[in-house]
C-alpha cells in the first residue's frame, strides 16, 4: 500500500513563504504524476500544480513552484509571497501505476496566512 507523508504547513504572515513536501512510501511501482491541491472551507478542492506539465493555477502563477526529487519519491511546493486567500488545507496527490493507474492522497496539511 502507498502512503503519502506531508509536512511543511503552518502559520505565516502575508508576504511570507512556506515549503511543503510530500514523500511517497510503500509499494510504489511507477509514479506517473505528482501534484498539489488545496481546499478552503466551503469551497471546492482545486488543483494548484502538477509536476507532469509544471502547470499552475492562475491564482498562484509566479508565486508557487513545484519540484521533485525522484530518488526520494518526494514532491515539493515552494510558496512565496503568500496571501490570506492562499489559506486552506493542502493535499498531495500521487498517481501510481500498479495494475492500472491509482490515485493516492496525503492527509492534508493546514496553511494559514494571516493579514
Amino acid at each position: 500500500q502507498v502512503q503519502l507523508v506531508e509536512s511543511g504547513g503552518g502559520l505565516v504572515q502575508a508576504g511570507g513563504s512556506l515549503r511543503l513536501s510530500c514523500a511517497a512510501v510503500g509499494r510504489i511501482g511507477s509514479i506517473l504524476d505528482m501534484g498539489w491541491y488545496r481546499q478552503a472551507p466551503g469551497k471546492q478542492r482545486e488543483l494548484v500544480a502538477a509536476i507532469s506539465s509544471t502547470n499552475y493555477a492562475d491564482s498562484v502563477k509566479g508565486r508557487f513552484t513545484i519540484s521533485r526529487d525522484n530518488a526520494k519519491n518526494t514532491v515539493y511546493l515552494q510558496m512565496n509571497s503568500l496571501k490570506p486567500e492562499d489559506t486552506g488545507v493542502y493535499y498531495c496527490k500521487v498517481v501510481v501505476w500498479r495494475m492500472g493507474a491509482n490515485d493516492y492522497w496525503g492527509q492534508g496539511t493546514q496553511v494559514t496566512v494571516s493579514s
